[in-house]
């Protein structure tokens, strides 16, 4: 082989180096595409920045989780009860005697702490989903009372299994998990070339949220103690339409008028103490901290990401790229080099 034909022919090093950016080049059209579906973008719209939320991000709920989790053991190895000091260990005896019925008044008032407090765990599922854990062990309960009557058959034996409180509370601890780690994992966020973009698809809930740069108000970053020590934090974007901030009243969550407790006048003043005890009830029952205030909600916001400086610094930047003052001051910029041309 002569020289010429050496020179002009690749060598395999290069051939290898070609080969690798065709192969990365087409990877990434090929994510692109993937993304462009995803996130439903239009044409010529290009994917700049993905995120997700941190593997911290929802800490809290999991906590929640251990909550209940440590509270159906305590039940199980009943602490204290052997303590030498008489006044803990009959506390600790009249506390764990009650058996099921105990762990339902407890878990019903962690319930209503929990809705009581408006923090980011009082939503509806989680309140349901801990009424449910809260009144199994009462349905366990009233099936062997109903089964020692004879009522259900004739070997005085409930349909439900014994509540083991180990057991059902790993069941419900784990099923609570899984399902937490899935929402985690439902939110994904999208800058592109023309907005920033909120997907969620959570079982059969889905929305998406698509923000064009020149309606970008505000950047907000918010980090909170846990996301300090972690290394993530909350971008918010706010809209001249108030997107991001929440205004509640405070009020309880049920209103006064509660059906069949309106008062008439032919009722007595024992009917109406009754009925006015019971609106009581039901307003502390449901009664719900309220706050003013800018809130995180993960369907509008990049909740809790990692490398968040890297994500203010693209919205920013995009911000004023599409921005009507820097706009203009590009009609201007070659509006004055025209002029100076002719």
């Amino acid at each position: 082989m002569s020289e010429e034909s050496t020179e002009a022919g690749a060598t395999p090093e290069e051939e290898t180096v070609v080969d690798i950016m065709a192969s990365q080049a087409a990877e990434m059209a090929a994510e692109q595409e993937k993304l462009s579906k995803k996130f439903r973008l239009i044409a010529g719209e290009e994917v700049l920045l993905t995120k997700r939320p941190s593997t911290f991000a929802f800490l809290n709920l999991y906590m929640l989780g251990l909550l209940v989790l440590a509270i159906h053991l305590i039940f199980e190895f009943e602490p204290g009860k052997d303590n030498e000091s008489f006044f803990v260990g009959l506390l600790a005896t009249i506390f764990f005697s009650s058996g099921a019925a105990g762990l339902t008044g407890v878990m019903l008032f962690i319930t209503w702490m929990n809705r009581l407090m408006n923090v980011s765990t009082s939503g509806r599922w989680v309140t349901l989903g801990l009424l449910i854990v809260s009144l199994a062990p009462t349905l366990v309960l009233l099936d062997d009372l109903i089964a020692m009557t004879g009522l259900l058959n004739d070997n005085n034996t409930g349909y439900l299994p014994n509540y083991n409180f180990i057991i059902f509370g790993g069941g419900f601890v784990a099923v609570y998990m899984a399902l937490v780690y899935y929402y985690q994992r439902s939110f994904h966020y999208a800058i592109t070339s023309d907005a920033i973009i909120f997907e969620h698809s959570f079982l059969l809930s889905r929305s998406h949220r698509r923000i064009l740069f020149d309606r970008i108000s505000e950047v907000v970053v918010a980090r909170s103690p846990t996301g300090t020590l972690l290394g993530f934090a909350t971008v918010t974007v706010l809209t001249d339409s108030g997107v991001g901030i929440v205004e509640e009243s405070n009020v309880p969550v049920v209103k006064h008028s509660i059906p069949g407790t309106n008062e008439n006048e032919n009722d007595s003043n024992m009917e109406k103490a009754g009925k006015g005890l019971i609106r009581t009830l039901i307003g502390i029952m449901t009664y719900q901290r309220t706050i003013r205030t800018i809130r995180p909600d993960p369907k509008h916001c990049m909740y809790n990401i990692r490398k968040w400086e890297k994500a203010k610094g693209l919205l920013n930047e995009m911000h004023k790229k599409n921005s009507q003052s820097h706009l203009l001051s590009d009609l201007k910029k070659t509006i004055s080099e025209t002029t100076s041309k002719d």
